[in-house]
């Protein structure tokens, strides 16, 4: 079983991505198709893959918070010691999750309220509850993320490692 969370605390956000990813481009494709050769659209096609769209990009964001991916002006650390960049990346941590938290209470609002009057999509005529939750999980799964992260800076700093940098999208 311990396996299993390690397979999904590794790859879980990237299958979902590319789940989410592949069912944009076949719904638009599909789409596209039933546009242009049959002169027919569907409201399902465009309201699912925008709804797809935001989990894809709240899941990607958990995504980037994990790899430490997120755009960021990174010039000062080149100019202090290990022990401060791994505080620097603390200290930004602690601010993101302070955000992420604050974040994830202010978007129930909109799922707690669309819960109680039972709202549905324009298209679809589904409880909206479903699509609206992907800020708040995005936000969890980011404030997960951030937690992992600060748990392995504080490891790497009293075993006398570097912090783990992230990943670079051009090297």
């Amino acid at each position: 079983m311990k396996a299993f969370f390690n397979k999904i605390d590794k790859d879980g956000e990237r299958w979902l991505l590319l789940w989410f990813y592949g069912f944009i481009v076949m719904v638009i494709f599909i789409e596209v198709i039933r546009r242009f050769v049959l002169s027919y659209s569907s409201v399902w096609g465009e309201e699912t893959a925008r709804y797809a769209f935001i989990y894809l990009v709240w899941i990607g964001a958990s995504a980037a918070v994990r790899d430490r991916a997120h755009i960021r002006i990174d010039v000062i650390l080149h100019y202090l010691p290990p022990l401060g960049v791994g505080l620097f990346y603390i200290l930004g941590d602690v601010l993101t999750l302070a955000l992420a938290g604050l974040g994830f209470f202010w978007s129930m609002d909109p799922v707690l309220v669309s819960w109680k009057f039972g709202s549905v999509t324009d298209g679809l005529r589904i409880i909206q509850v479903w699509f609206l939750m992907a800020v708040p999980l995005g936000f969890s799964m980011m404030i997960m993320r951030i937690i992992q992260s600060i748990i392995r800076d504080v490891r790497d700093l009293r075993a006398h490692r570097p912090v783990f940098k992230g990943h670079r999208l051009f090297d």
